[in-house]
């Protein structure tokens, strides 16, 4: 003979299986929380981000710690350049074949960089320069001018001695001549985040609230009082 289960007691109100339905319905309906990082991802679709700055802004640094926020790849085109010329230094490439040989070079490894999408990539301080780069990031990618002043670059910089641009005999002279050159071209990045001397995930807070406002419509947040002071 069979076994035989009897039916569960309904409640009162409605029958043990009018309500199973009715929690199962209330179970489903209840979507999947939506957070800032959802939102950009979703809105990004196939795009990249790109940070996009001098030197010693910290490209790098927040690059690595905004991918881990959003859940993707983080790479620097550097780091790439080095592994294409078999493990080659930057200042061992500018030093062998030259500044026009790498930024060729440059050039290519960010296109093949971002068609692999999405990812977070982190630039060279004189790649948005180039007007080919400039276009593909624009069609490929939102891009991030991580801005900081020249003390803040100076204090940064002089801690490492594989800057190829800055082996001169005056390297604060260099660094404003070139940031006089470069942040005309840097302004055309679509996002503008200040880089100074705070915890660097409030950089990347920064950089995700303005993503999100730019992306997904959301009212971007007001700059902190500090930001005035640091990118004079």
């Amino acid at each position: 003979m069979g076994s035989y289960r009897w039916p569960k007691p309904a409640a009162p109100g409605g029958s043990s299986s009018e309500i199973q339905s009715s929690e199962t319905m209330s179970d489903a309906a209840v979507p999947a929380q939506a957070t800032p990082e959802a939102d950009i991802l979703s809105a990004l679709g196939a795009r990249s981000i790109v940070l996009v700055g001098m030197m010693g802004v910290g490209k790098s640094t927040i690059g690595r710690r905004l991918a881990a926020r959003l859940g993707l790849r983080f790479l620097d085109a550097d780091v790439e350049i080095e592994v294409a010329h078999a493990g080659m230094t930057i200042p061992e490439i500018f030093a062998t074949h030259g500044e026009p040989y790498f930024r060729d070079g440059e050039a290519r490894v960010i296109a093949r960089l971002l068609e692999g999408g999405p990812i977070v990539l982190a630039t060279g301080g004189g790649a948005f320069m180039r007007e080919e780069t400039r276009a593909r990031i624009a069609a490929k990618a939102i891009s991030i001018w991580l801005k900081a002043d020249h003390d803040v670059i100076m204090r940064r910089v002089r801690r490492r001695a594989d800057r190829p641009l800055l082996q001169t005999a005056d390297p604060e002279g260099t660094v404003t001549r070139l940031l006089a050159q470069r942040e005309p071209v840097y302004a055309n990045a679509d996002l503008t985040i200040a880089s100074r001397d705070v915890p660097h995930d409030r950089i990347v807070e920064e950089c995700i609230e303005a993503l999100h406002a730019h992306l997904c419509g959301g009212q971007a947040a007001q700059p902190p009082a500090d930001v005035a002071s640091a990118v004079r």
